[in-house]
């Protein structure tokens, strides 16, 4: 299993000891992910450090009031790397709104031409911003990974276009039954499940600090609100990984 969004480097414990307790679940594949200069340097170290990690990087929205083209042009160099395997996480958050939204649309659009450059699919973090977003993409012809999908509003967009559609611990809340509803919708080969961690821990597990081993939570959801078994969604979330992140 896979657990294609953490943030491994935010984690308040090891990320050995994590990756350990993981892999004694069944999850021997990690996605971490970058979301600064200085965490995609560290996600990158643990790429070469640990078997079955791979690393995303880019700059988060919250933070484009502070990015000049130094940080993207570090960036670019970064994703030369071998175990970078996409761009981002990327995108709008009108939620929080830590930046202007001009520069969030700004700093979006510069991941684009990096991913568009590196032939590198894209995550996008959106909040908030489904029609800013979703005009965003409209043009962008490469692989787009919705991580952790919290806008039903986009589905039909993502549908349409062929994105795939990653649910993370949130999808298990009791007040989710949208999101549950969007996850028994999204086509088999576009399904991807995460856990974001150390945030969003799965409702079994939702006091403790999120880690890759809870993806199994949340695997054992989605594979409910979709008639299968987990097993059998854990074979089509590991084939939709590889290929939206070209592991195989």
């Amino acid at each position: 299993m896979i657990d294609t969004h953490a943030h491994l480097d935010s984690c308040a414990e090891a990320a050995p000891v994590l990756l350990a307790r993981a892999r004694a679940t069944g999850v021997d594949r990690v996605v971490t992910v970058g979301t600064s200069i200085e965490s995609a340097r560290a996600s990158l170290a643990l790429t070469d450090e640990e078997p079955g990690v791979y690393a995303a990087l880019g700059i988060h929205p919250h933070d484009a009031a502070d990015v000049g083209g130094n940080h993207l042009s570090v960036l670019a160099e970064l994703l030369g790397h071998d175990r970078a395997v996409a761009v981002g996480e990327t995108g709008l958050d009108y939620y929080r709104d830590y930046a202007p939204r001009d520069a969030q649309r700004r700093l979006f659009e510069a991941h684009l031409e990096l991913a568009g450059n590196y032939q590198l699919p894209v995550v996008i973090h959106s909040r908030d911003a489904a029609s800013d977003t979703a005009d965003a993409l409209e043009q962008f012809p490469g692989t787009v990974i919705l991580h952790c999908f919290s806008q039903p509003e986009l589905l039909e967009v993502a549908v349409d276009r062929g994105y795939y559609v990653s649910f993370a611990g949130n999808v298990t809340y009791p007040k989710a039954e949208a999101l549950r509803s969007a996850a028994a919708l999204v086509p088999a080969d576009r399904v991807l499940a995460e856990t974001d961690c150390p945030y969003l821990a799965p409702q079994a597990v939702r006091n403790r600090p999120c880690e890759p081993a809870f993806v199994m939570h949340t695997l054992e959801l989605l594979a409910g609100v979709r008639g299968v078994t987990p097993a059998e969604l854990e074979v089509t979330v590991d084939a939709n990984a590889d290929r939206a992140f070209s592991l195989s």
